[in-house]
């Protein structure tokens, strides 16, 4: 069986994490996140290799400065 596409709210509650947190980590921090039209999917095996790999706690910077539109995109 094919593993289900989570929206923003579900990968925050199976990380136990407010949305908001997982919208900065999609820009702050490059959490694996996939667009359809102005939604964010996630799958749940991607996330957690990612939170495995110690992702979630790393500083990154980001190669160039993120704009206030593509903030706002990304609560979805």
């Amino acid at each position: 069986m094919q593993e289900r596409w989570l929206s923003v709210d579900e990968i925050a509650a199976h990380l136990g994490v407010n949305p908001d947190t997982v919208s900065k980590w999609i820009t702050r921090k490059r959490m694996p996140a996939h667009k359809l039209g102005r939604l964010w999917k996630f799958l749940a095996s991607e996330v957690d290799q990612w939170v495995k790999g110690g992702h979630a706690a790393e500083d990154v910077i980001a190669s160039a400065p993120v704009s206030a539109a593509k903030r706002r995109s990304a609560r979805g």
